[in-house]
C-alpha cells in the first residue's frame, strides 16, 4: 500500500492531466431505508451537497426506550435499535421500501408477513407488532418505529454521510479467511472496482469526482463491528471479520466515509477521478 500512497498524493505542480484519468468506477449502489434491514440496489442516485445518501437509514426500530427525540435529533448508539450486530436474525427477512407510499414490505421464508405505510400510525403499529413477535427474545422493551426528521439519518457515526467499499479489499479479506466474503456484509452505499486492496484508505483527505458532477470529500476510515460476521443471505454468524482484520492487518477498518461537496446524479459504471 506504500507505493499507492505516492500514486494518490496528487499530480506534480502544474500537471493537471492526472485529474482526467479515472482510477476506479462505481460497480454498484445500495441504500438501506430501514436500519438493520435489507439492502436495496439502485441503478442511480441523486446526491445533494451536504446531505446523506438518498433514501438511506430513514427509519429505525427502537429496541426499548432509546431517548431519541425527533424534535431535537441526536446521534444514538446502534445498540439502542434492532441491528445486525446483536440481532442477526434480521438478515433472514427480505424487506423493501416503496417510496411514493412510504410502504414497508416484509417477507420471511418467501411469505409476505407485513405491508404497511410507515408514515401512518396504523402502519407503524403493524410493523411494531411483527417485530414484537419476531424479535421477542431480543427485545429490551416495546419495539417502536422511528422516522428520521429532515437533515438527520440513523447512521452509526456522526460523520456517516456516504460509505464507500473497495471490492478489491473484500477479495483480499476473503483470501485471508479462505472463504468468499459477501461485500454486502459491510452495508456500503458505493461499491468500487479498480482500486488495489486497501487503497481506499489512501483517499482519506482527498476530494474525488464521481461521474460528471458529483464531488465527495473522503473523511475517515470505517471501523467494523460484529455485524459484519453475519451472512446477509443465510443470517448465520459464520465469520469473525473484525478479528481477522485485527490479526491479519493490524486494524479493524474496511471502507471509508465521505461528505458530499457537490451534488448530482450518479449511476453504476460512473468513473471516479481526483477532483481538480
Amino acid at each position: 500500500m506504500d507505493d499507492d500512497v505516492d500514486a494518490l498524493a496528487g499530480p506534480e505542480e502544474g500537471d493537471l492531466s492526472v485529474f482526467a484519468l479515472p482510477f476506479a468506477r462505481i460497480a454498484s449502489l445500495y441504500r438501506y431505508p430501514i436500519k438493520g434491514l435489507s439492502p436495496e440496489r439502485l441503478d442511480m442516485a441523486d446526491l445533494e451537497a451536504g446531505g446523506y445518501f438518498p433514501g438511506d437509514r430513514l427509519f429505525a426500530i427502537e429496541n426499548g426506550p432509546s431517548g431519541f427525540d425527533p424534535k431535537a435529533p441526536a446521534f444514538q448508539p446502534k445498540i439502542k435499535f434492532l441491528m445486525l450486530m446483536r440481532n442477526e436474525r434480521l438478515a433472514a427477512l427480505r424487506t423493501r421500501y416503496i417510496d411514493p407510499t412510504s410502504t414497508l414490505v416484509i417477507e420471511l421464508d418467501g411469505v409476505e408477513e407485513v405491508r404497511a405505510e410507515l408514515r401512518t400510525e396504523a402502519g407503524r403499529a403493524e410493523v411494531e407488532a411483527f417485530f414484537k413477535r419476531f424479535a421477542r427474545y431480543q427485545l429490551r422493551g416495546e419495539p417502536r418505529v422511528l422516522e428520521a426528521p429532515p437533515a438527520f439519518r440513523f447512521v452509526d457515526t456522526t460523520e456517516g454521510y456516504v460509505s464507500l467499499i473497495n471490492l478489491a479489499t473484500c477479495r483480499a479479506l476473503a483470501e485471508e479467511i479462505g472463504a468468499p466474503v459477501d461485500p454486502l456484509r459491510f452495508r456500503g452505499n458505493l461499491y468500487l472496482d479498480g482500486l488495489e486492496p486497501w487503497e481506499e484508505f489512501d483517499l482519506v483527505g482527498h476530494t474525488i469526482a464521481v461521474g460528471d458532477f458529483v464531488k465527495l470529500r473522503v473523511t475517515e476510515r470505517i471501523n467494523r463491528c460484529a455485524a459484519t460476521n453475519v451472512d446477509p443471505v443465510t443470517a448465520k454468524r459464520d465469520m469473525d471479520i473484525p478479528g481477522t482484520l485485527l490479526r491479519s492487518f493490524g486494524h479493524v477498518d474496511c471502507g471509508v466515509f465521505a461528505e458530499i461537496v457537490e451534488g448530482g446524479l450518479i449511476s453504476a459504471g460512473d468513473p471516479i477521478r481526483f477532483a481538480g
